[in-house]
């Protein structure tokens, strides 16, 4: 490696990052993360703060997860890569398929389709929807509908789902036949209902709404996050993620649930479907499935449909879909040594506690400080604040706000991420009792700086 002086001096000189413009980039260098040891970062200087992001939602266990790097290490010693394409195999990714059989079978999902991250995921489970219909000898069921605020990766069809301006007008025109209802969001919707559990049935009459206007013959899938991540992390009232359930299933849609955050404990229960009682056809995951050592995914999917493709000798359900890295042997011995440890510390338990802790942290904040307009989580630990310029009519807060919270948290001991005007949190699940209490004095510094 380079000396340190040669790395800052080159600091985005010759790469561009995603999500910020580069000229950004160029007059407000990033922090250069060098170091990593359980749920604390350390940058290029020396600074070693709490890592309140989580890496990107994905560093469940720590950076410090020795049975996932030694599953690596012994599997490019054994095998560094084959292709599962038709013909081929490898033995870890046969082993995992069974394992992630057993972790979601209480969620109906019995096959695995692999993949290299979330936003592949999501593709694949979108095409895999099309096809589902087609074989069934409804091809003209190629619709999709979604959820505005939600978050499906940058991909064409990822992006013409996401319900969320930034990820779209830049590229436009999207897939067409791509539609979007509002989002249950008691702070912000159309309706100005602030009670969940009314504004969750205005949303499903929304659904209904929508179906009828477009033909429920002529829709494929419907996509939502069981609760929304990047969108600002909103949790839908408990009816609301059911109701879609039963009305996908009444007008022979496809429910496809976007676990790519949720799933493997974040919520506090182990899958987001699973903390609302649903079991839907398809399930896109990636992020903690291999606790980010290792870009990998996997759609789950579900046995009816399963069924469907697998009975089926007319040639149509020949999948003409995959990836160079579709059950890389490597991704996949990552993903069952972070399976195997996921579950033997039991993740899911400590996120609902610590999320409890840190929750209430949060709005300790928010009567403090009269920027915090709005905060969300409740579930396991996925969280926002929101920051406006003005309570009682919610006006957002200036673009530069909520950076310079960002900046002074960063300089009080934890990383977090900035949204739009929403601080994110969703840091590692093996966070300890004082972990949150950093995070929460580092937030609280970076609100008083403001």
């Amino acid at each position: 490696m380079k000396d340190d002086n040669y790395i800052k001096a080159n600091n985005a000189r010759s790469l561009w990052h995603p999500m910020t413009a580069p000229s950004d980039s160029l007059k407000n260098p990033p922090a250069i993360i060098v170091g990593g040891a359980g749920t604390r970062i350390t940058d290029i200087d020396g600074h070693e703060v709490v890592d309140g992001v989580g890496g990107l939602w994905n560093v469940n266990l720590g950076y410090s997860c020795q049975p996932i790097k030694d599953a690596i290490a012994a599997q490019l010693d054994r095998l560094p890569y084959y292709s599962i394409f038709r013909g081929t195999s490898n033995d870890a990714v046969i082993e995992l398929s069974e394992e992630l059989r057993k972790f979601f079978e209480p969620d109906g999902l019995t096959r695995a389709f692999y993949t290299s991250g979330g936003g592949d995921s999501v593709e694949t489970a979108l095409r895999l929807s099309r096809q589902y219909h087609k074989i069934k000898g409804e091809p003209a069921r190629t619709k999709f509908l979604s959820l505005k605020k939600g978050y499906h990766g940058t991909h064409f069809g990822g992006a013409s789902v996401n319900g969320n301006a930034n990820f779209r007008t830049a590229y436009e025109p999207l897939l067409p036949g791509c539609f979007h209802i509002p989002a249950p969001f008691p702070y912000r919707n159309p309706f100005n209902e602030t009670d969940p559990e009314k504004l969750a049935q205005l949303c499903l009459q929304a659904l209904e709404d929508e179906i009828a206007f477009q033909s429920a013959s002529t829709i494929a899938a419907f996509i939502m996050e069981p609760i929304l991540g990047a969108g600002g992390v909103i949790p839908p009232h408990p009816s609301f993620m059911p109701g879609v359930a039963a009305i996908c299933r009444r007008n022979g849609i496809l429910l496809i649930a976007d676990e790519v955050i949720t799933a493997f404990g974040r919520t506090g229960a182990w899958t987001g479907s699973r903390l609302w009682g649903v079991k839907p056809d398809f399930a896109c995951t990636a992020k903690a499935i291999t606790n980010a050592y290792f870009p990998f995914g996997a759609v789950m999917i579900a046995e009816g449909v399963a069924e469907v493709f697998e009975k089926d000798e007319s040639g149509k359900a020949a999948i003409g879909h995959g990836y160079t890295y579709s059950g890389h042997p490597v991704g996949a011995a990552a993903a069952l040594a972070c399976l195997a440890e996921t579950q033997r510390l039991n993740v899911k338990d400590n996120a609902a506690v610590r999320g409890a802790q840190m929750h209430a942290g949060l709005l300790a904040l928010k009567d403090k400080h009269e920027v915090v307009g709005d905060v969300r989580g409740g579930y396991g630990l996925m969280h926002a604040v929101e920051l406006v310029s003005d309570r009682a009519s919610k006006k957002p807060a200036d673009k530069a706000v909520p950076g310079k919270v960002q900046a002074a948290a960063y300089k009080a001991g934890a990383m977090i991420r900035v949204s739009g005007t929403n601080i994110i949190l969703s840091p590692p699940l093996i966070l300890s009792e004082a972990d949150v209490d950093v995070i929460l004095k580092a937030v609280d510094a970076g609100l008083a700086a403001i």
